[in-house]
């Protein structure tokens, strides 16, 4: 596909996608569900297919986000039949924030939060993002890692402005859930089990 393109164009798609290469494939394994490298290899392509869309080069970081954006969802539609709706609340509104604050397990901290946002690697973040839906991930994604605002999530998904906000809320407190959830299964509040909250004291003890 490259081949049809004119020698400028060649030239500026490969400098695009060697310049974008790392952060498309960062993006890929943080939206899961799929083979990184084959998500980022077929985004590829579709851009080749569509170079002649692409007006400005500025734009371009943000054009091959979308396209690998769209080609994700493209597959998981066809591949895990995702529903159009997924429940997200099932326990009620739920804030790691205030459980944090109301478990006190660093009394003595003035950076609680950072305390226990800190513990997570790079690694832990993305298992806790695989656990959140995929409609409402892909927002988390564009909006709090990639640094889109709502205004670009909503029109990258093609999806209303509101509808975008109120997933990103959801997306928030399913995130928190589990991260939660997470960090009692793997030990990095001491003393957590999984599906549990720790009793005062006995994080950190």
């Amino acid at each position: 596909m490259v081949g049809a393109l004119g020698s400028s164009e060649r030239a500026a798609l490969r400098q695009l996608a060697r310049n974008e290469l790392p952060r498309l494939y960062a993006l890929a394994r943080r939206l899961g569900g799929v083979d990184p490298e084959d998500l980022v290899q077929e985004s590829l392509l579709r851009a080749c297919r569509s170079f002649s869309s692409l007006r400005d080069l500025q734009a371009g970081p943000k054009w091959l986000t979308t396209i690998l954006t769209n080609t994700w969802r493209d597959w998981l539609r066809k591949d895990l039949r995702e529903p159009d709706e997924v429940p997200v609340e099932e326990d009620g509104p739920f804030s790691l924030y205030h459980i944090i604050e109301e478990e006190d397990p660093f009394p003595y901290s003035d950076t609680l939060h950072v305390d226990v946002l800190g513990a997570f690697s790079e690694h832990d973040v993305r298992e806790v993002l695989h656990r959140v839906p995929p409609r409402y991930r892909v927002a988390l994604v564009l909006r709090y890692i990639e640094g889109y605002s709502a205004t670009e999530v909503a029109e990258m998904l093609e999806r209303p402005p509101g509808t975008v906000m109120s997933q990103l809320h959801r997306a928030r407190q399913r995130f928190e859930r589990e991260m939660w959830s997470y960090a009692g299964e793997s030990g990095l509040l001491a003393g957590a089990t999984a599906g549990e909250r720790p009793s005062r004291g006995q994080v950190g003890s």
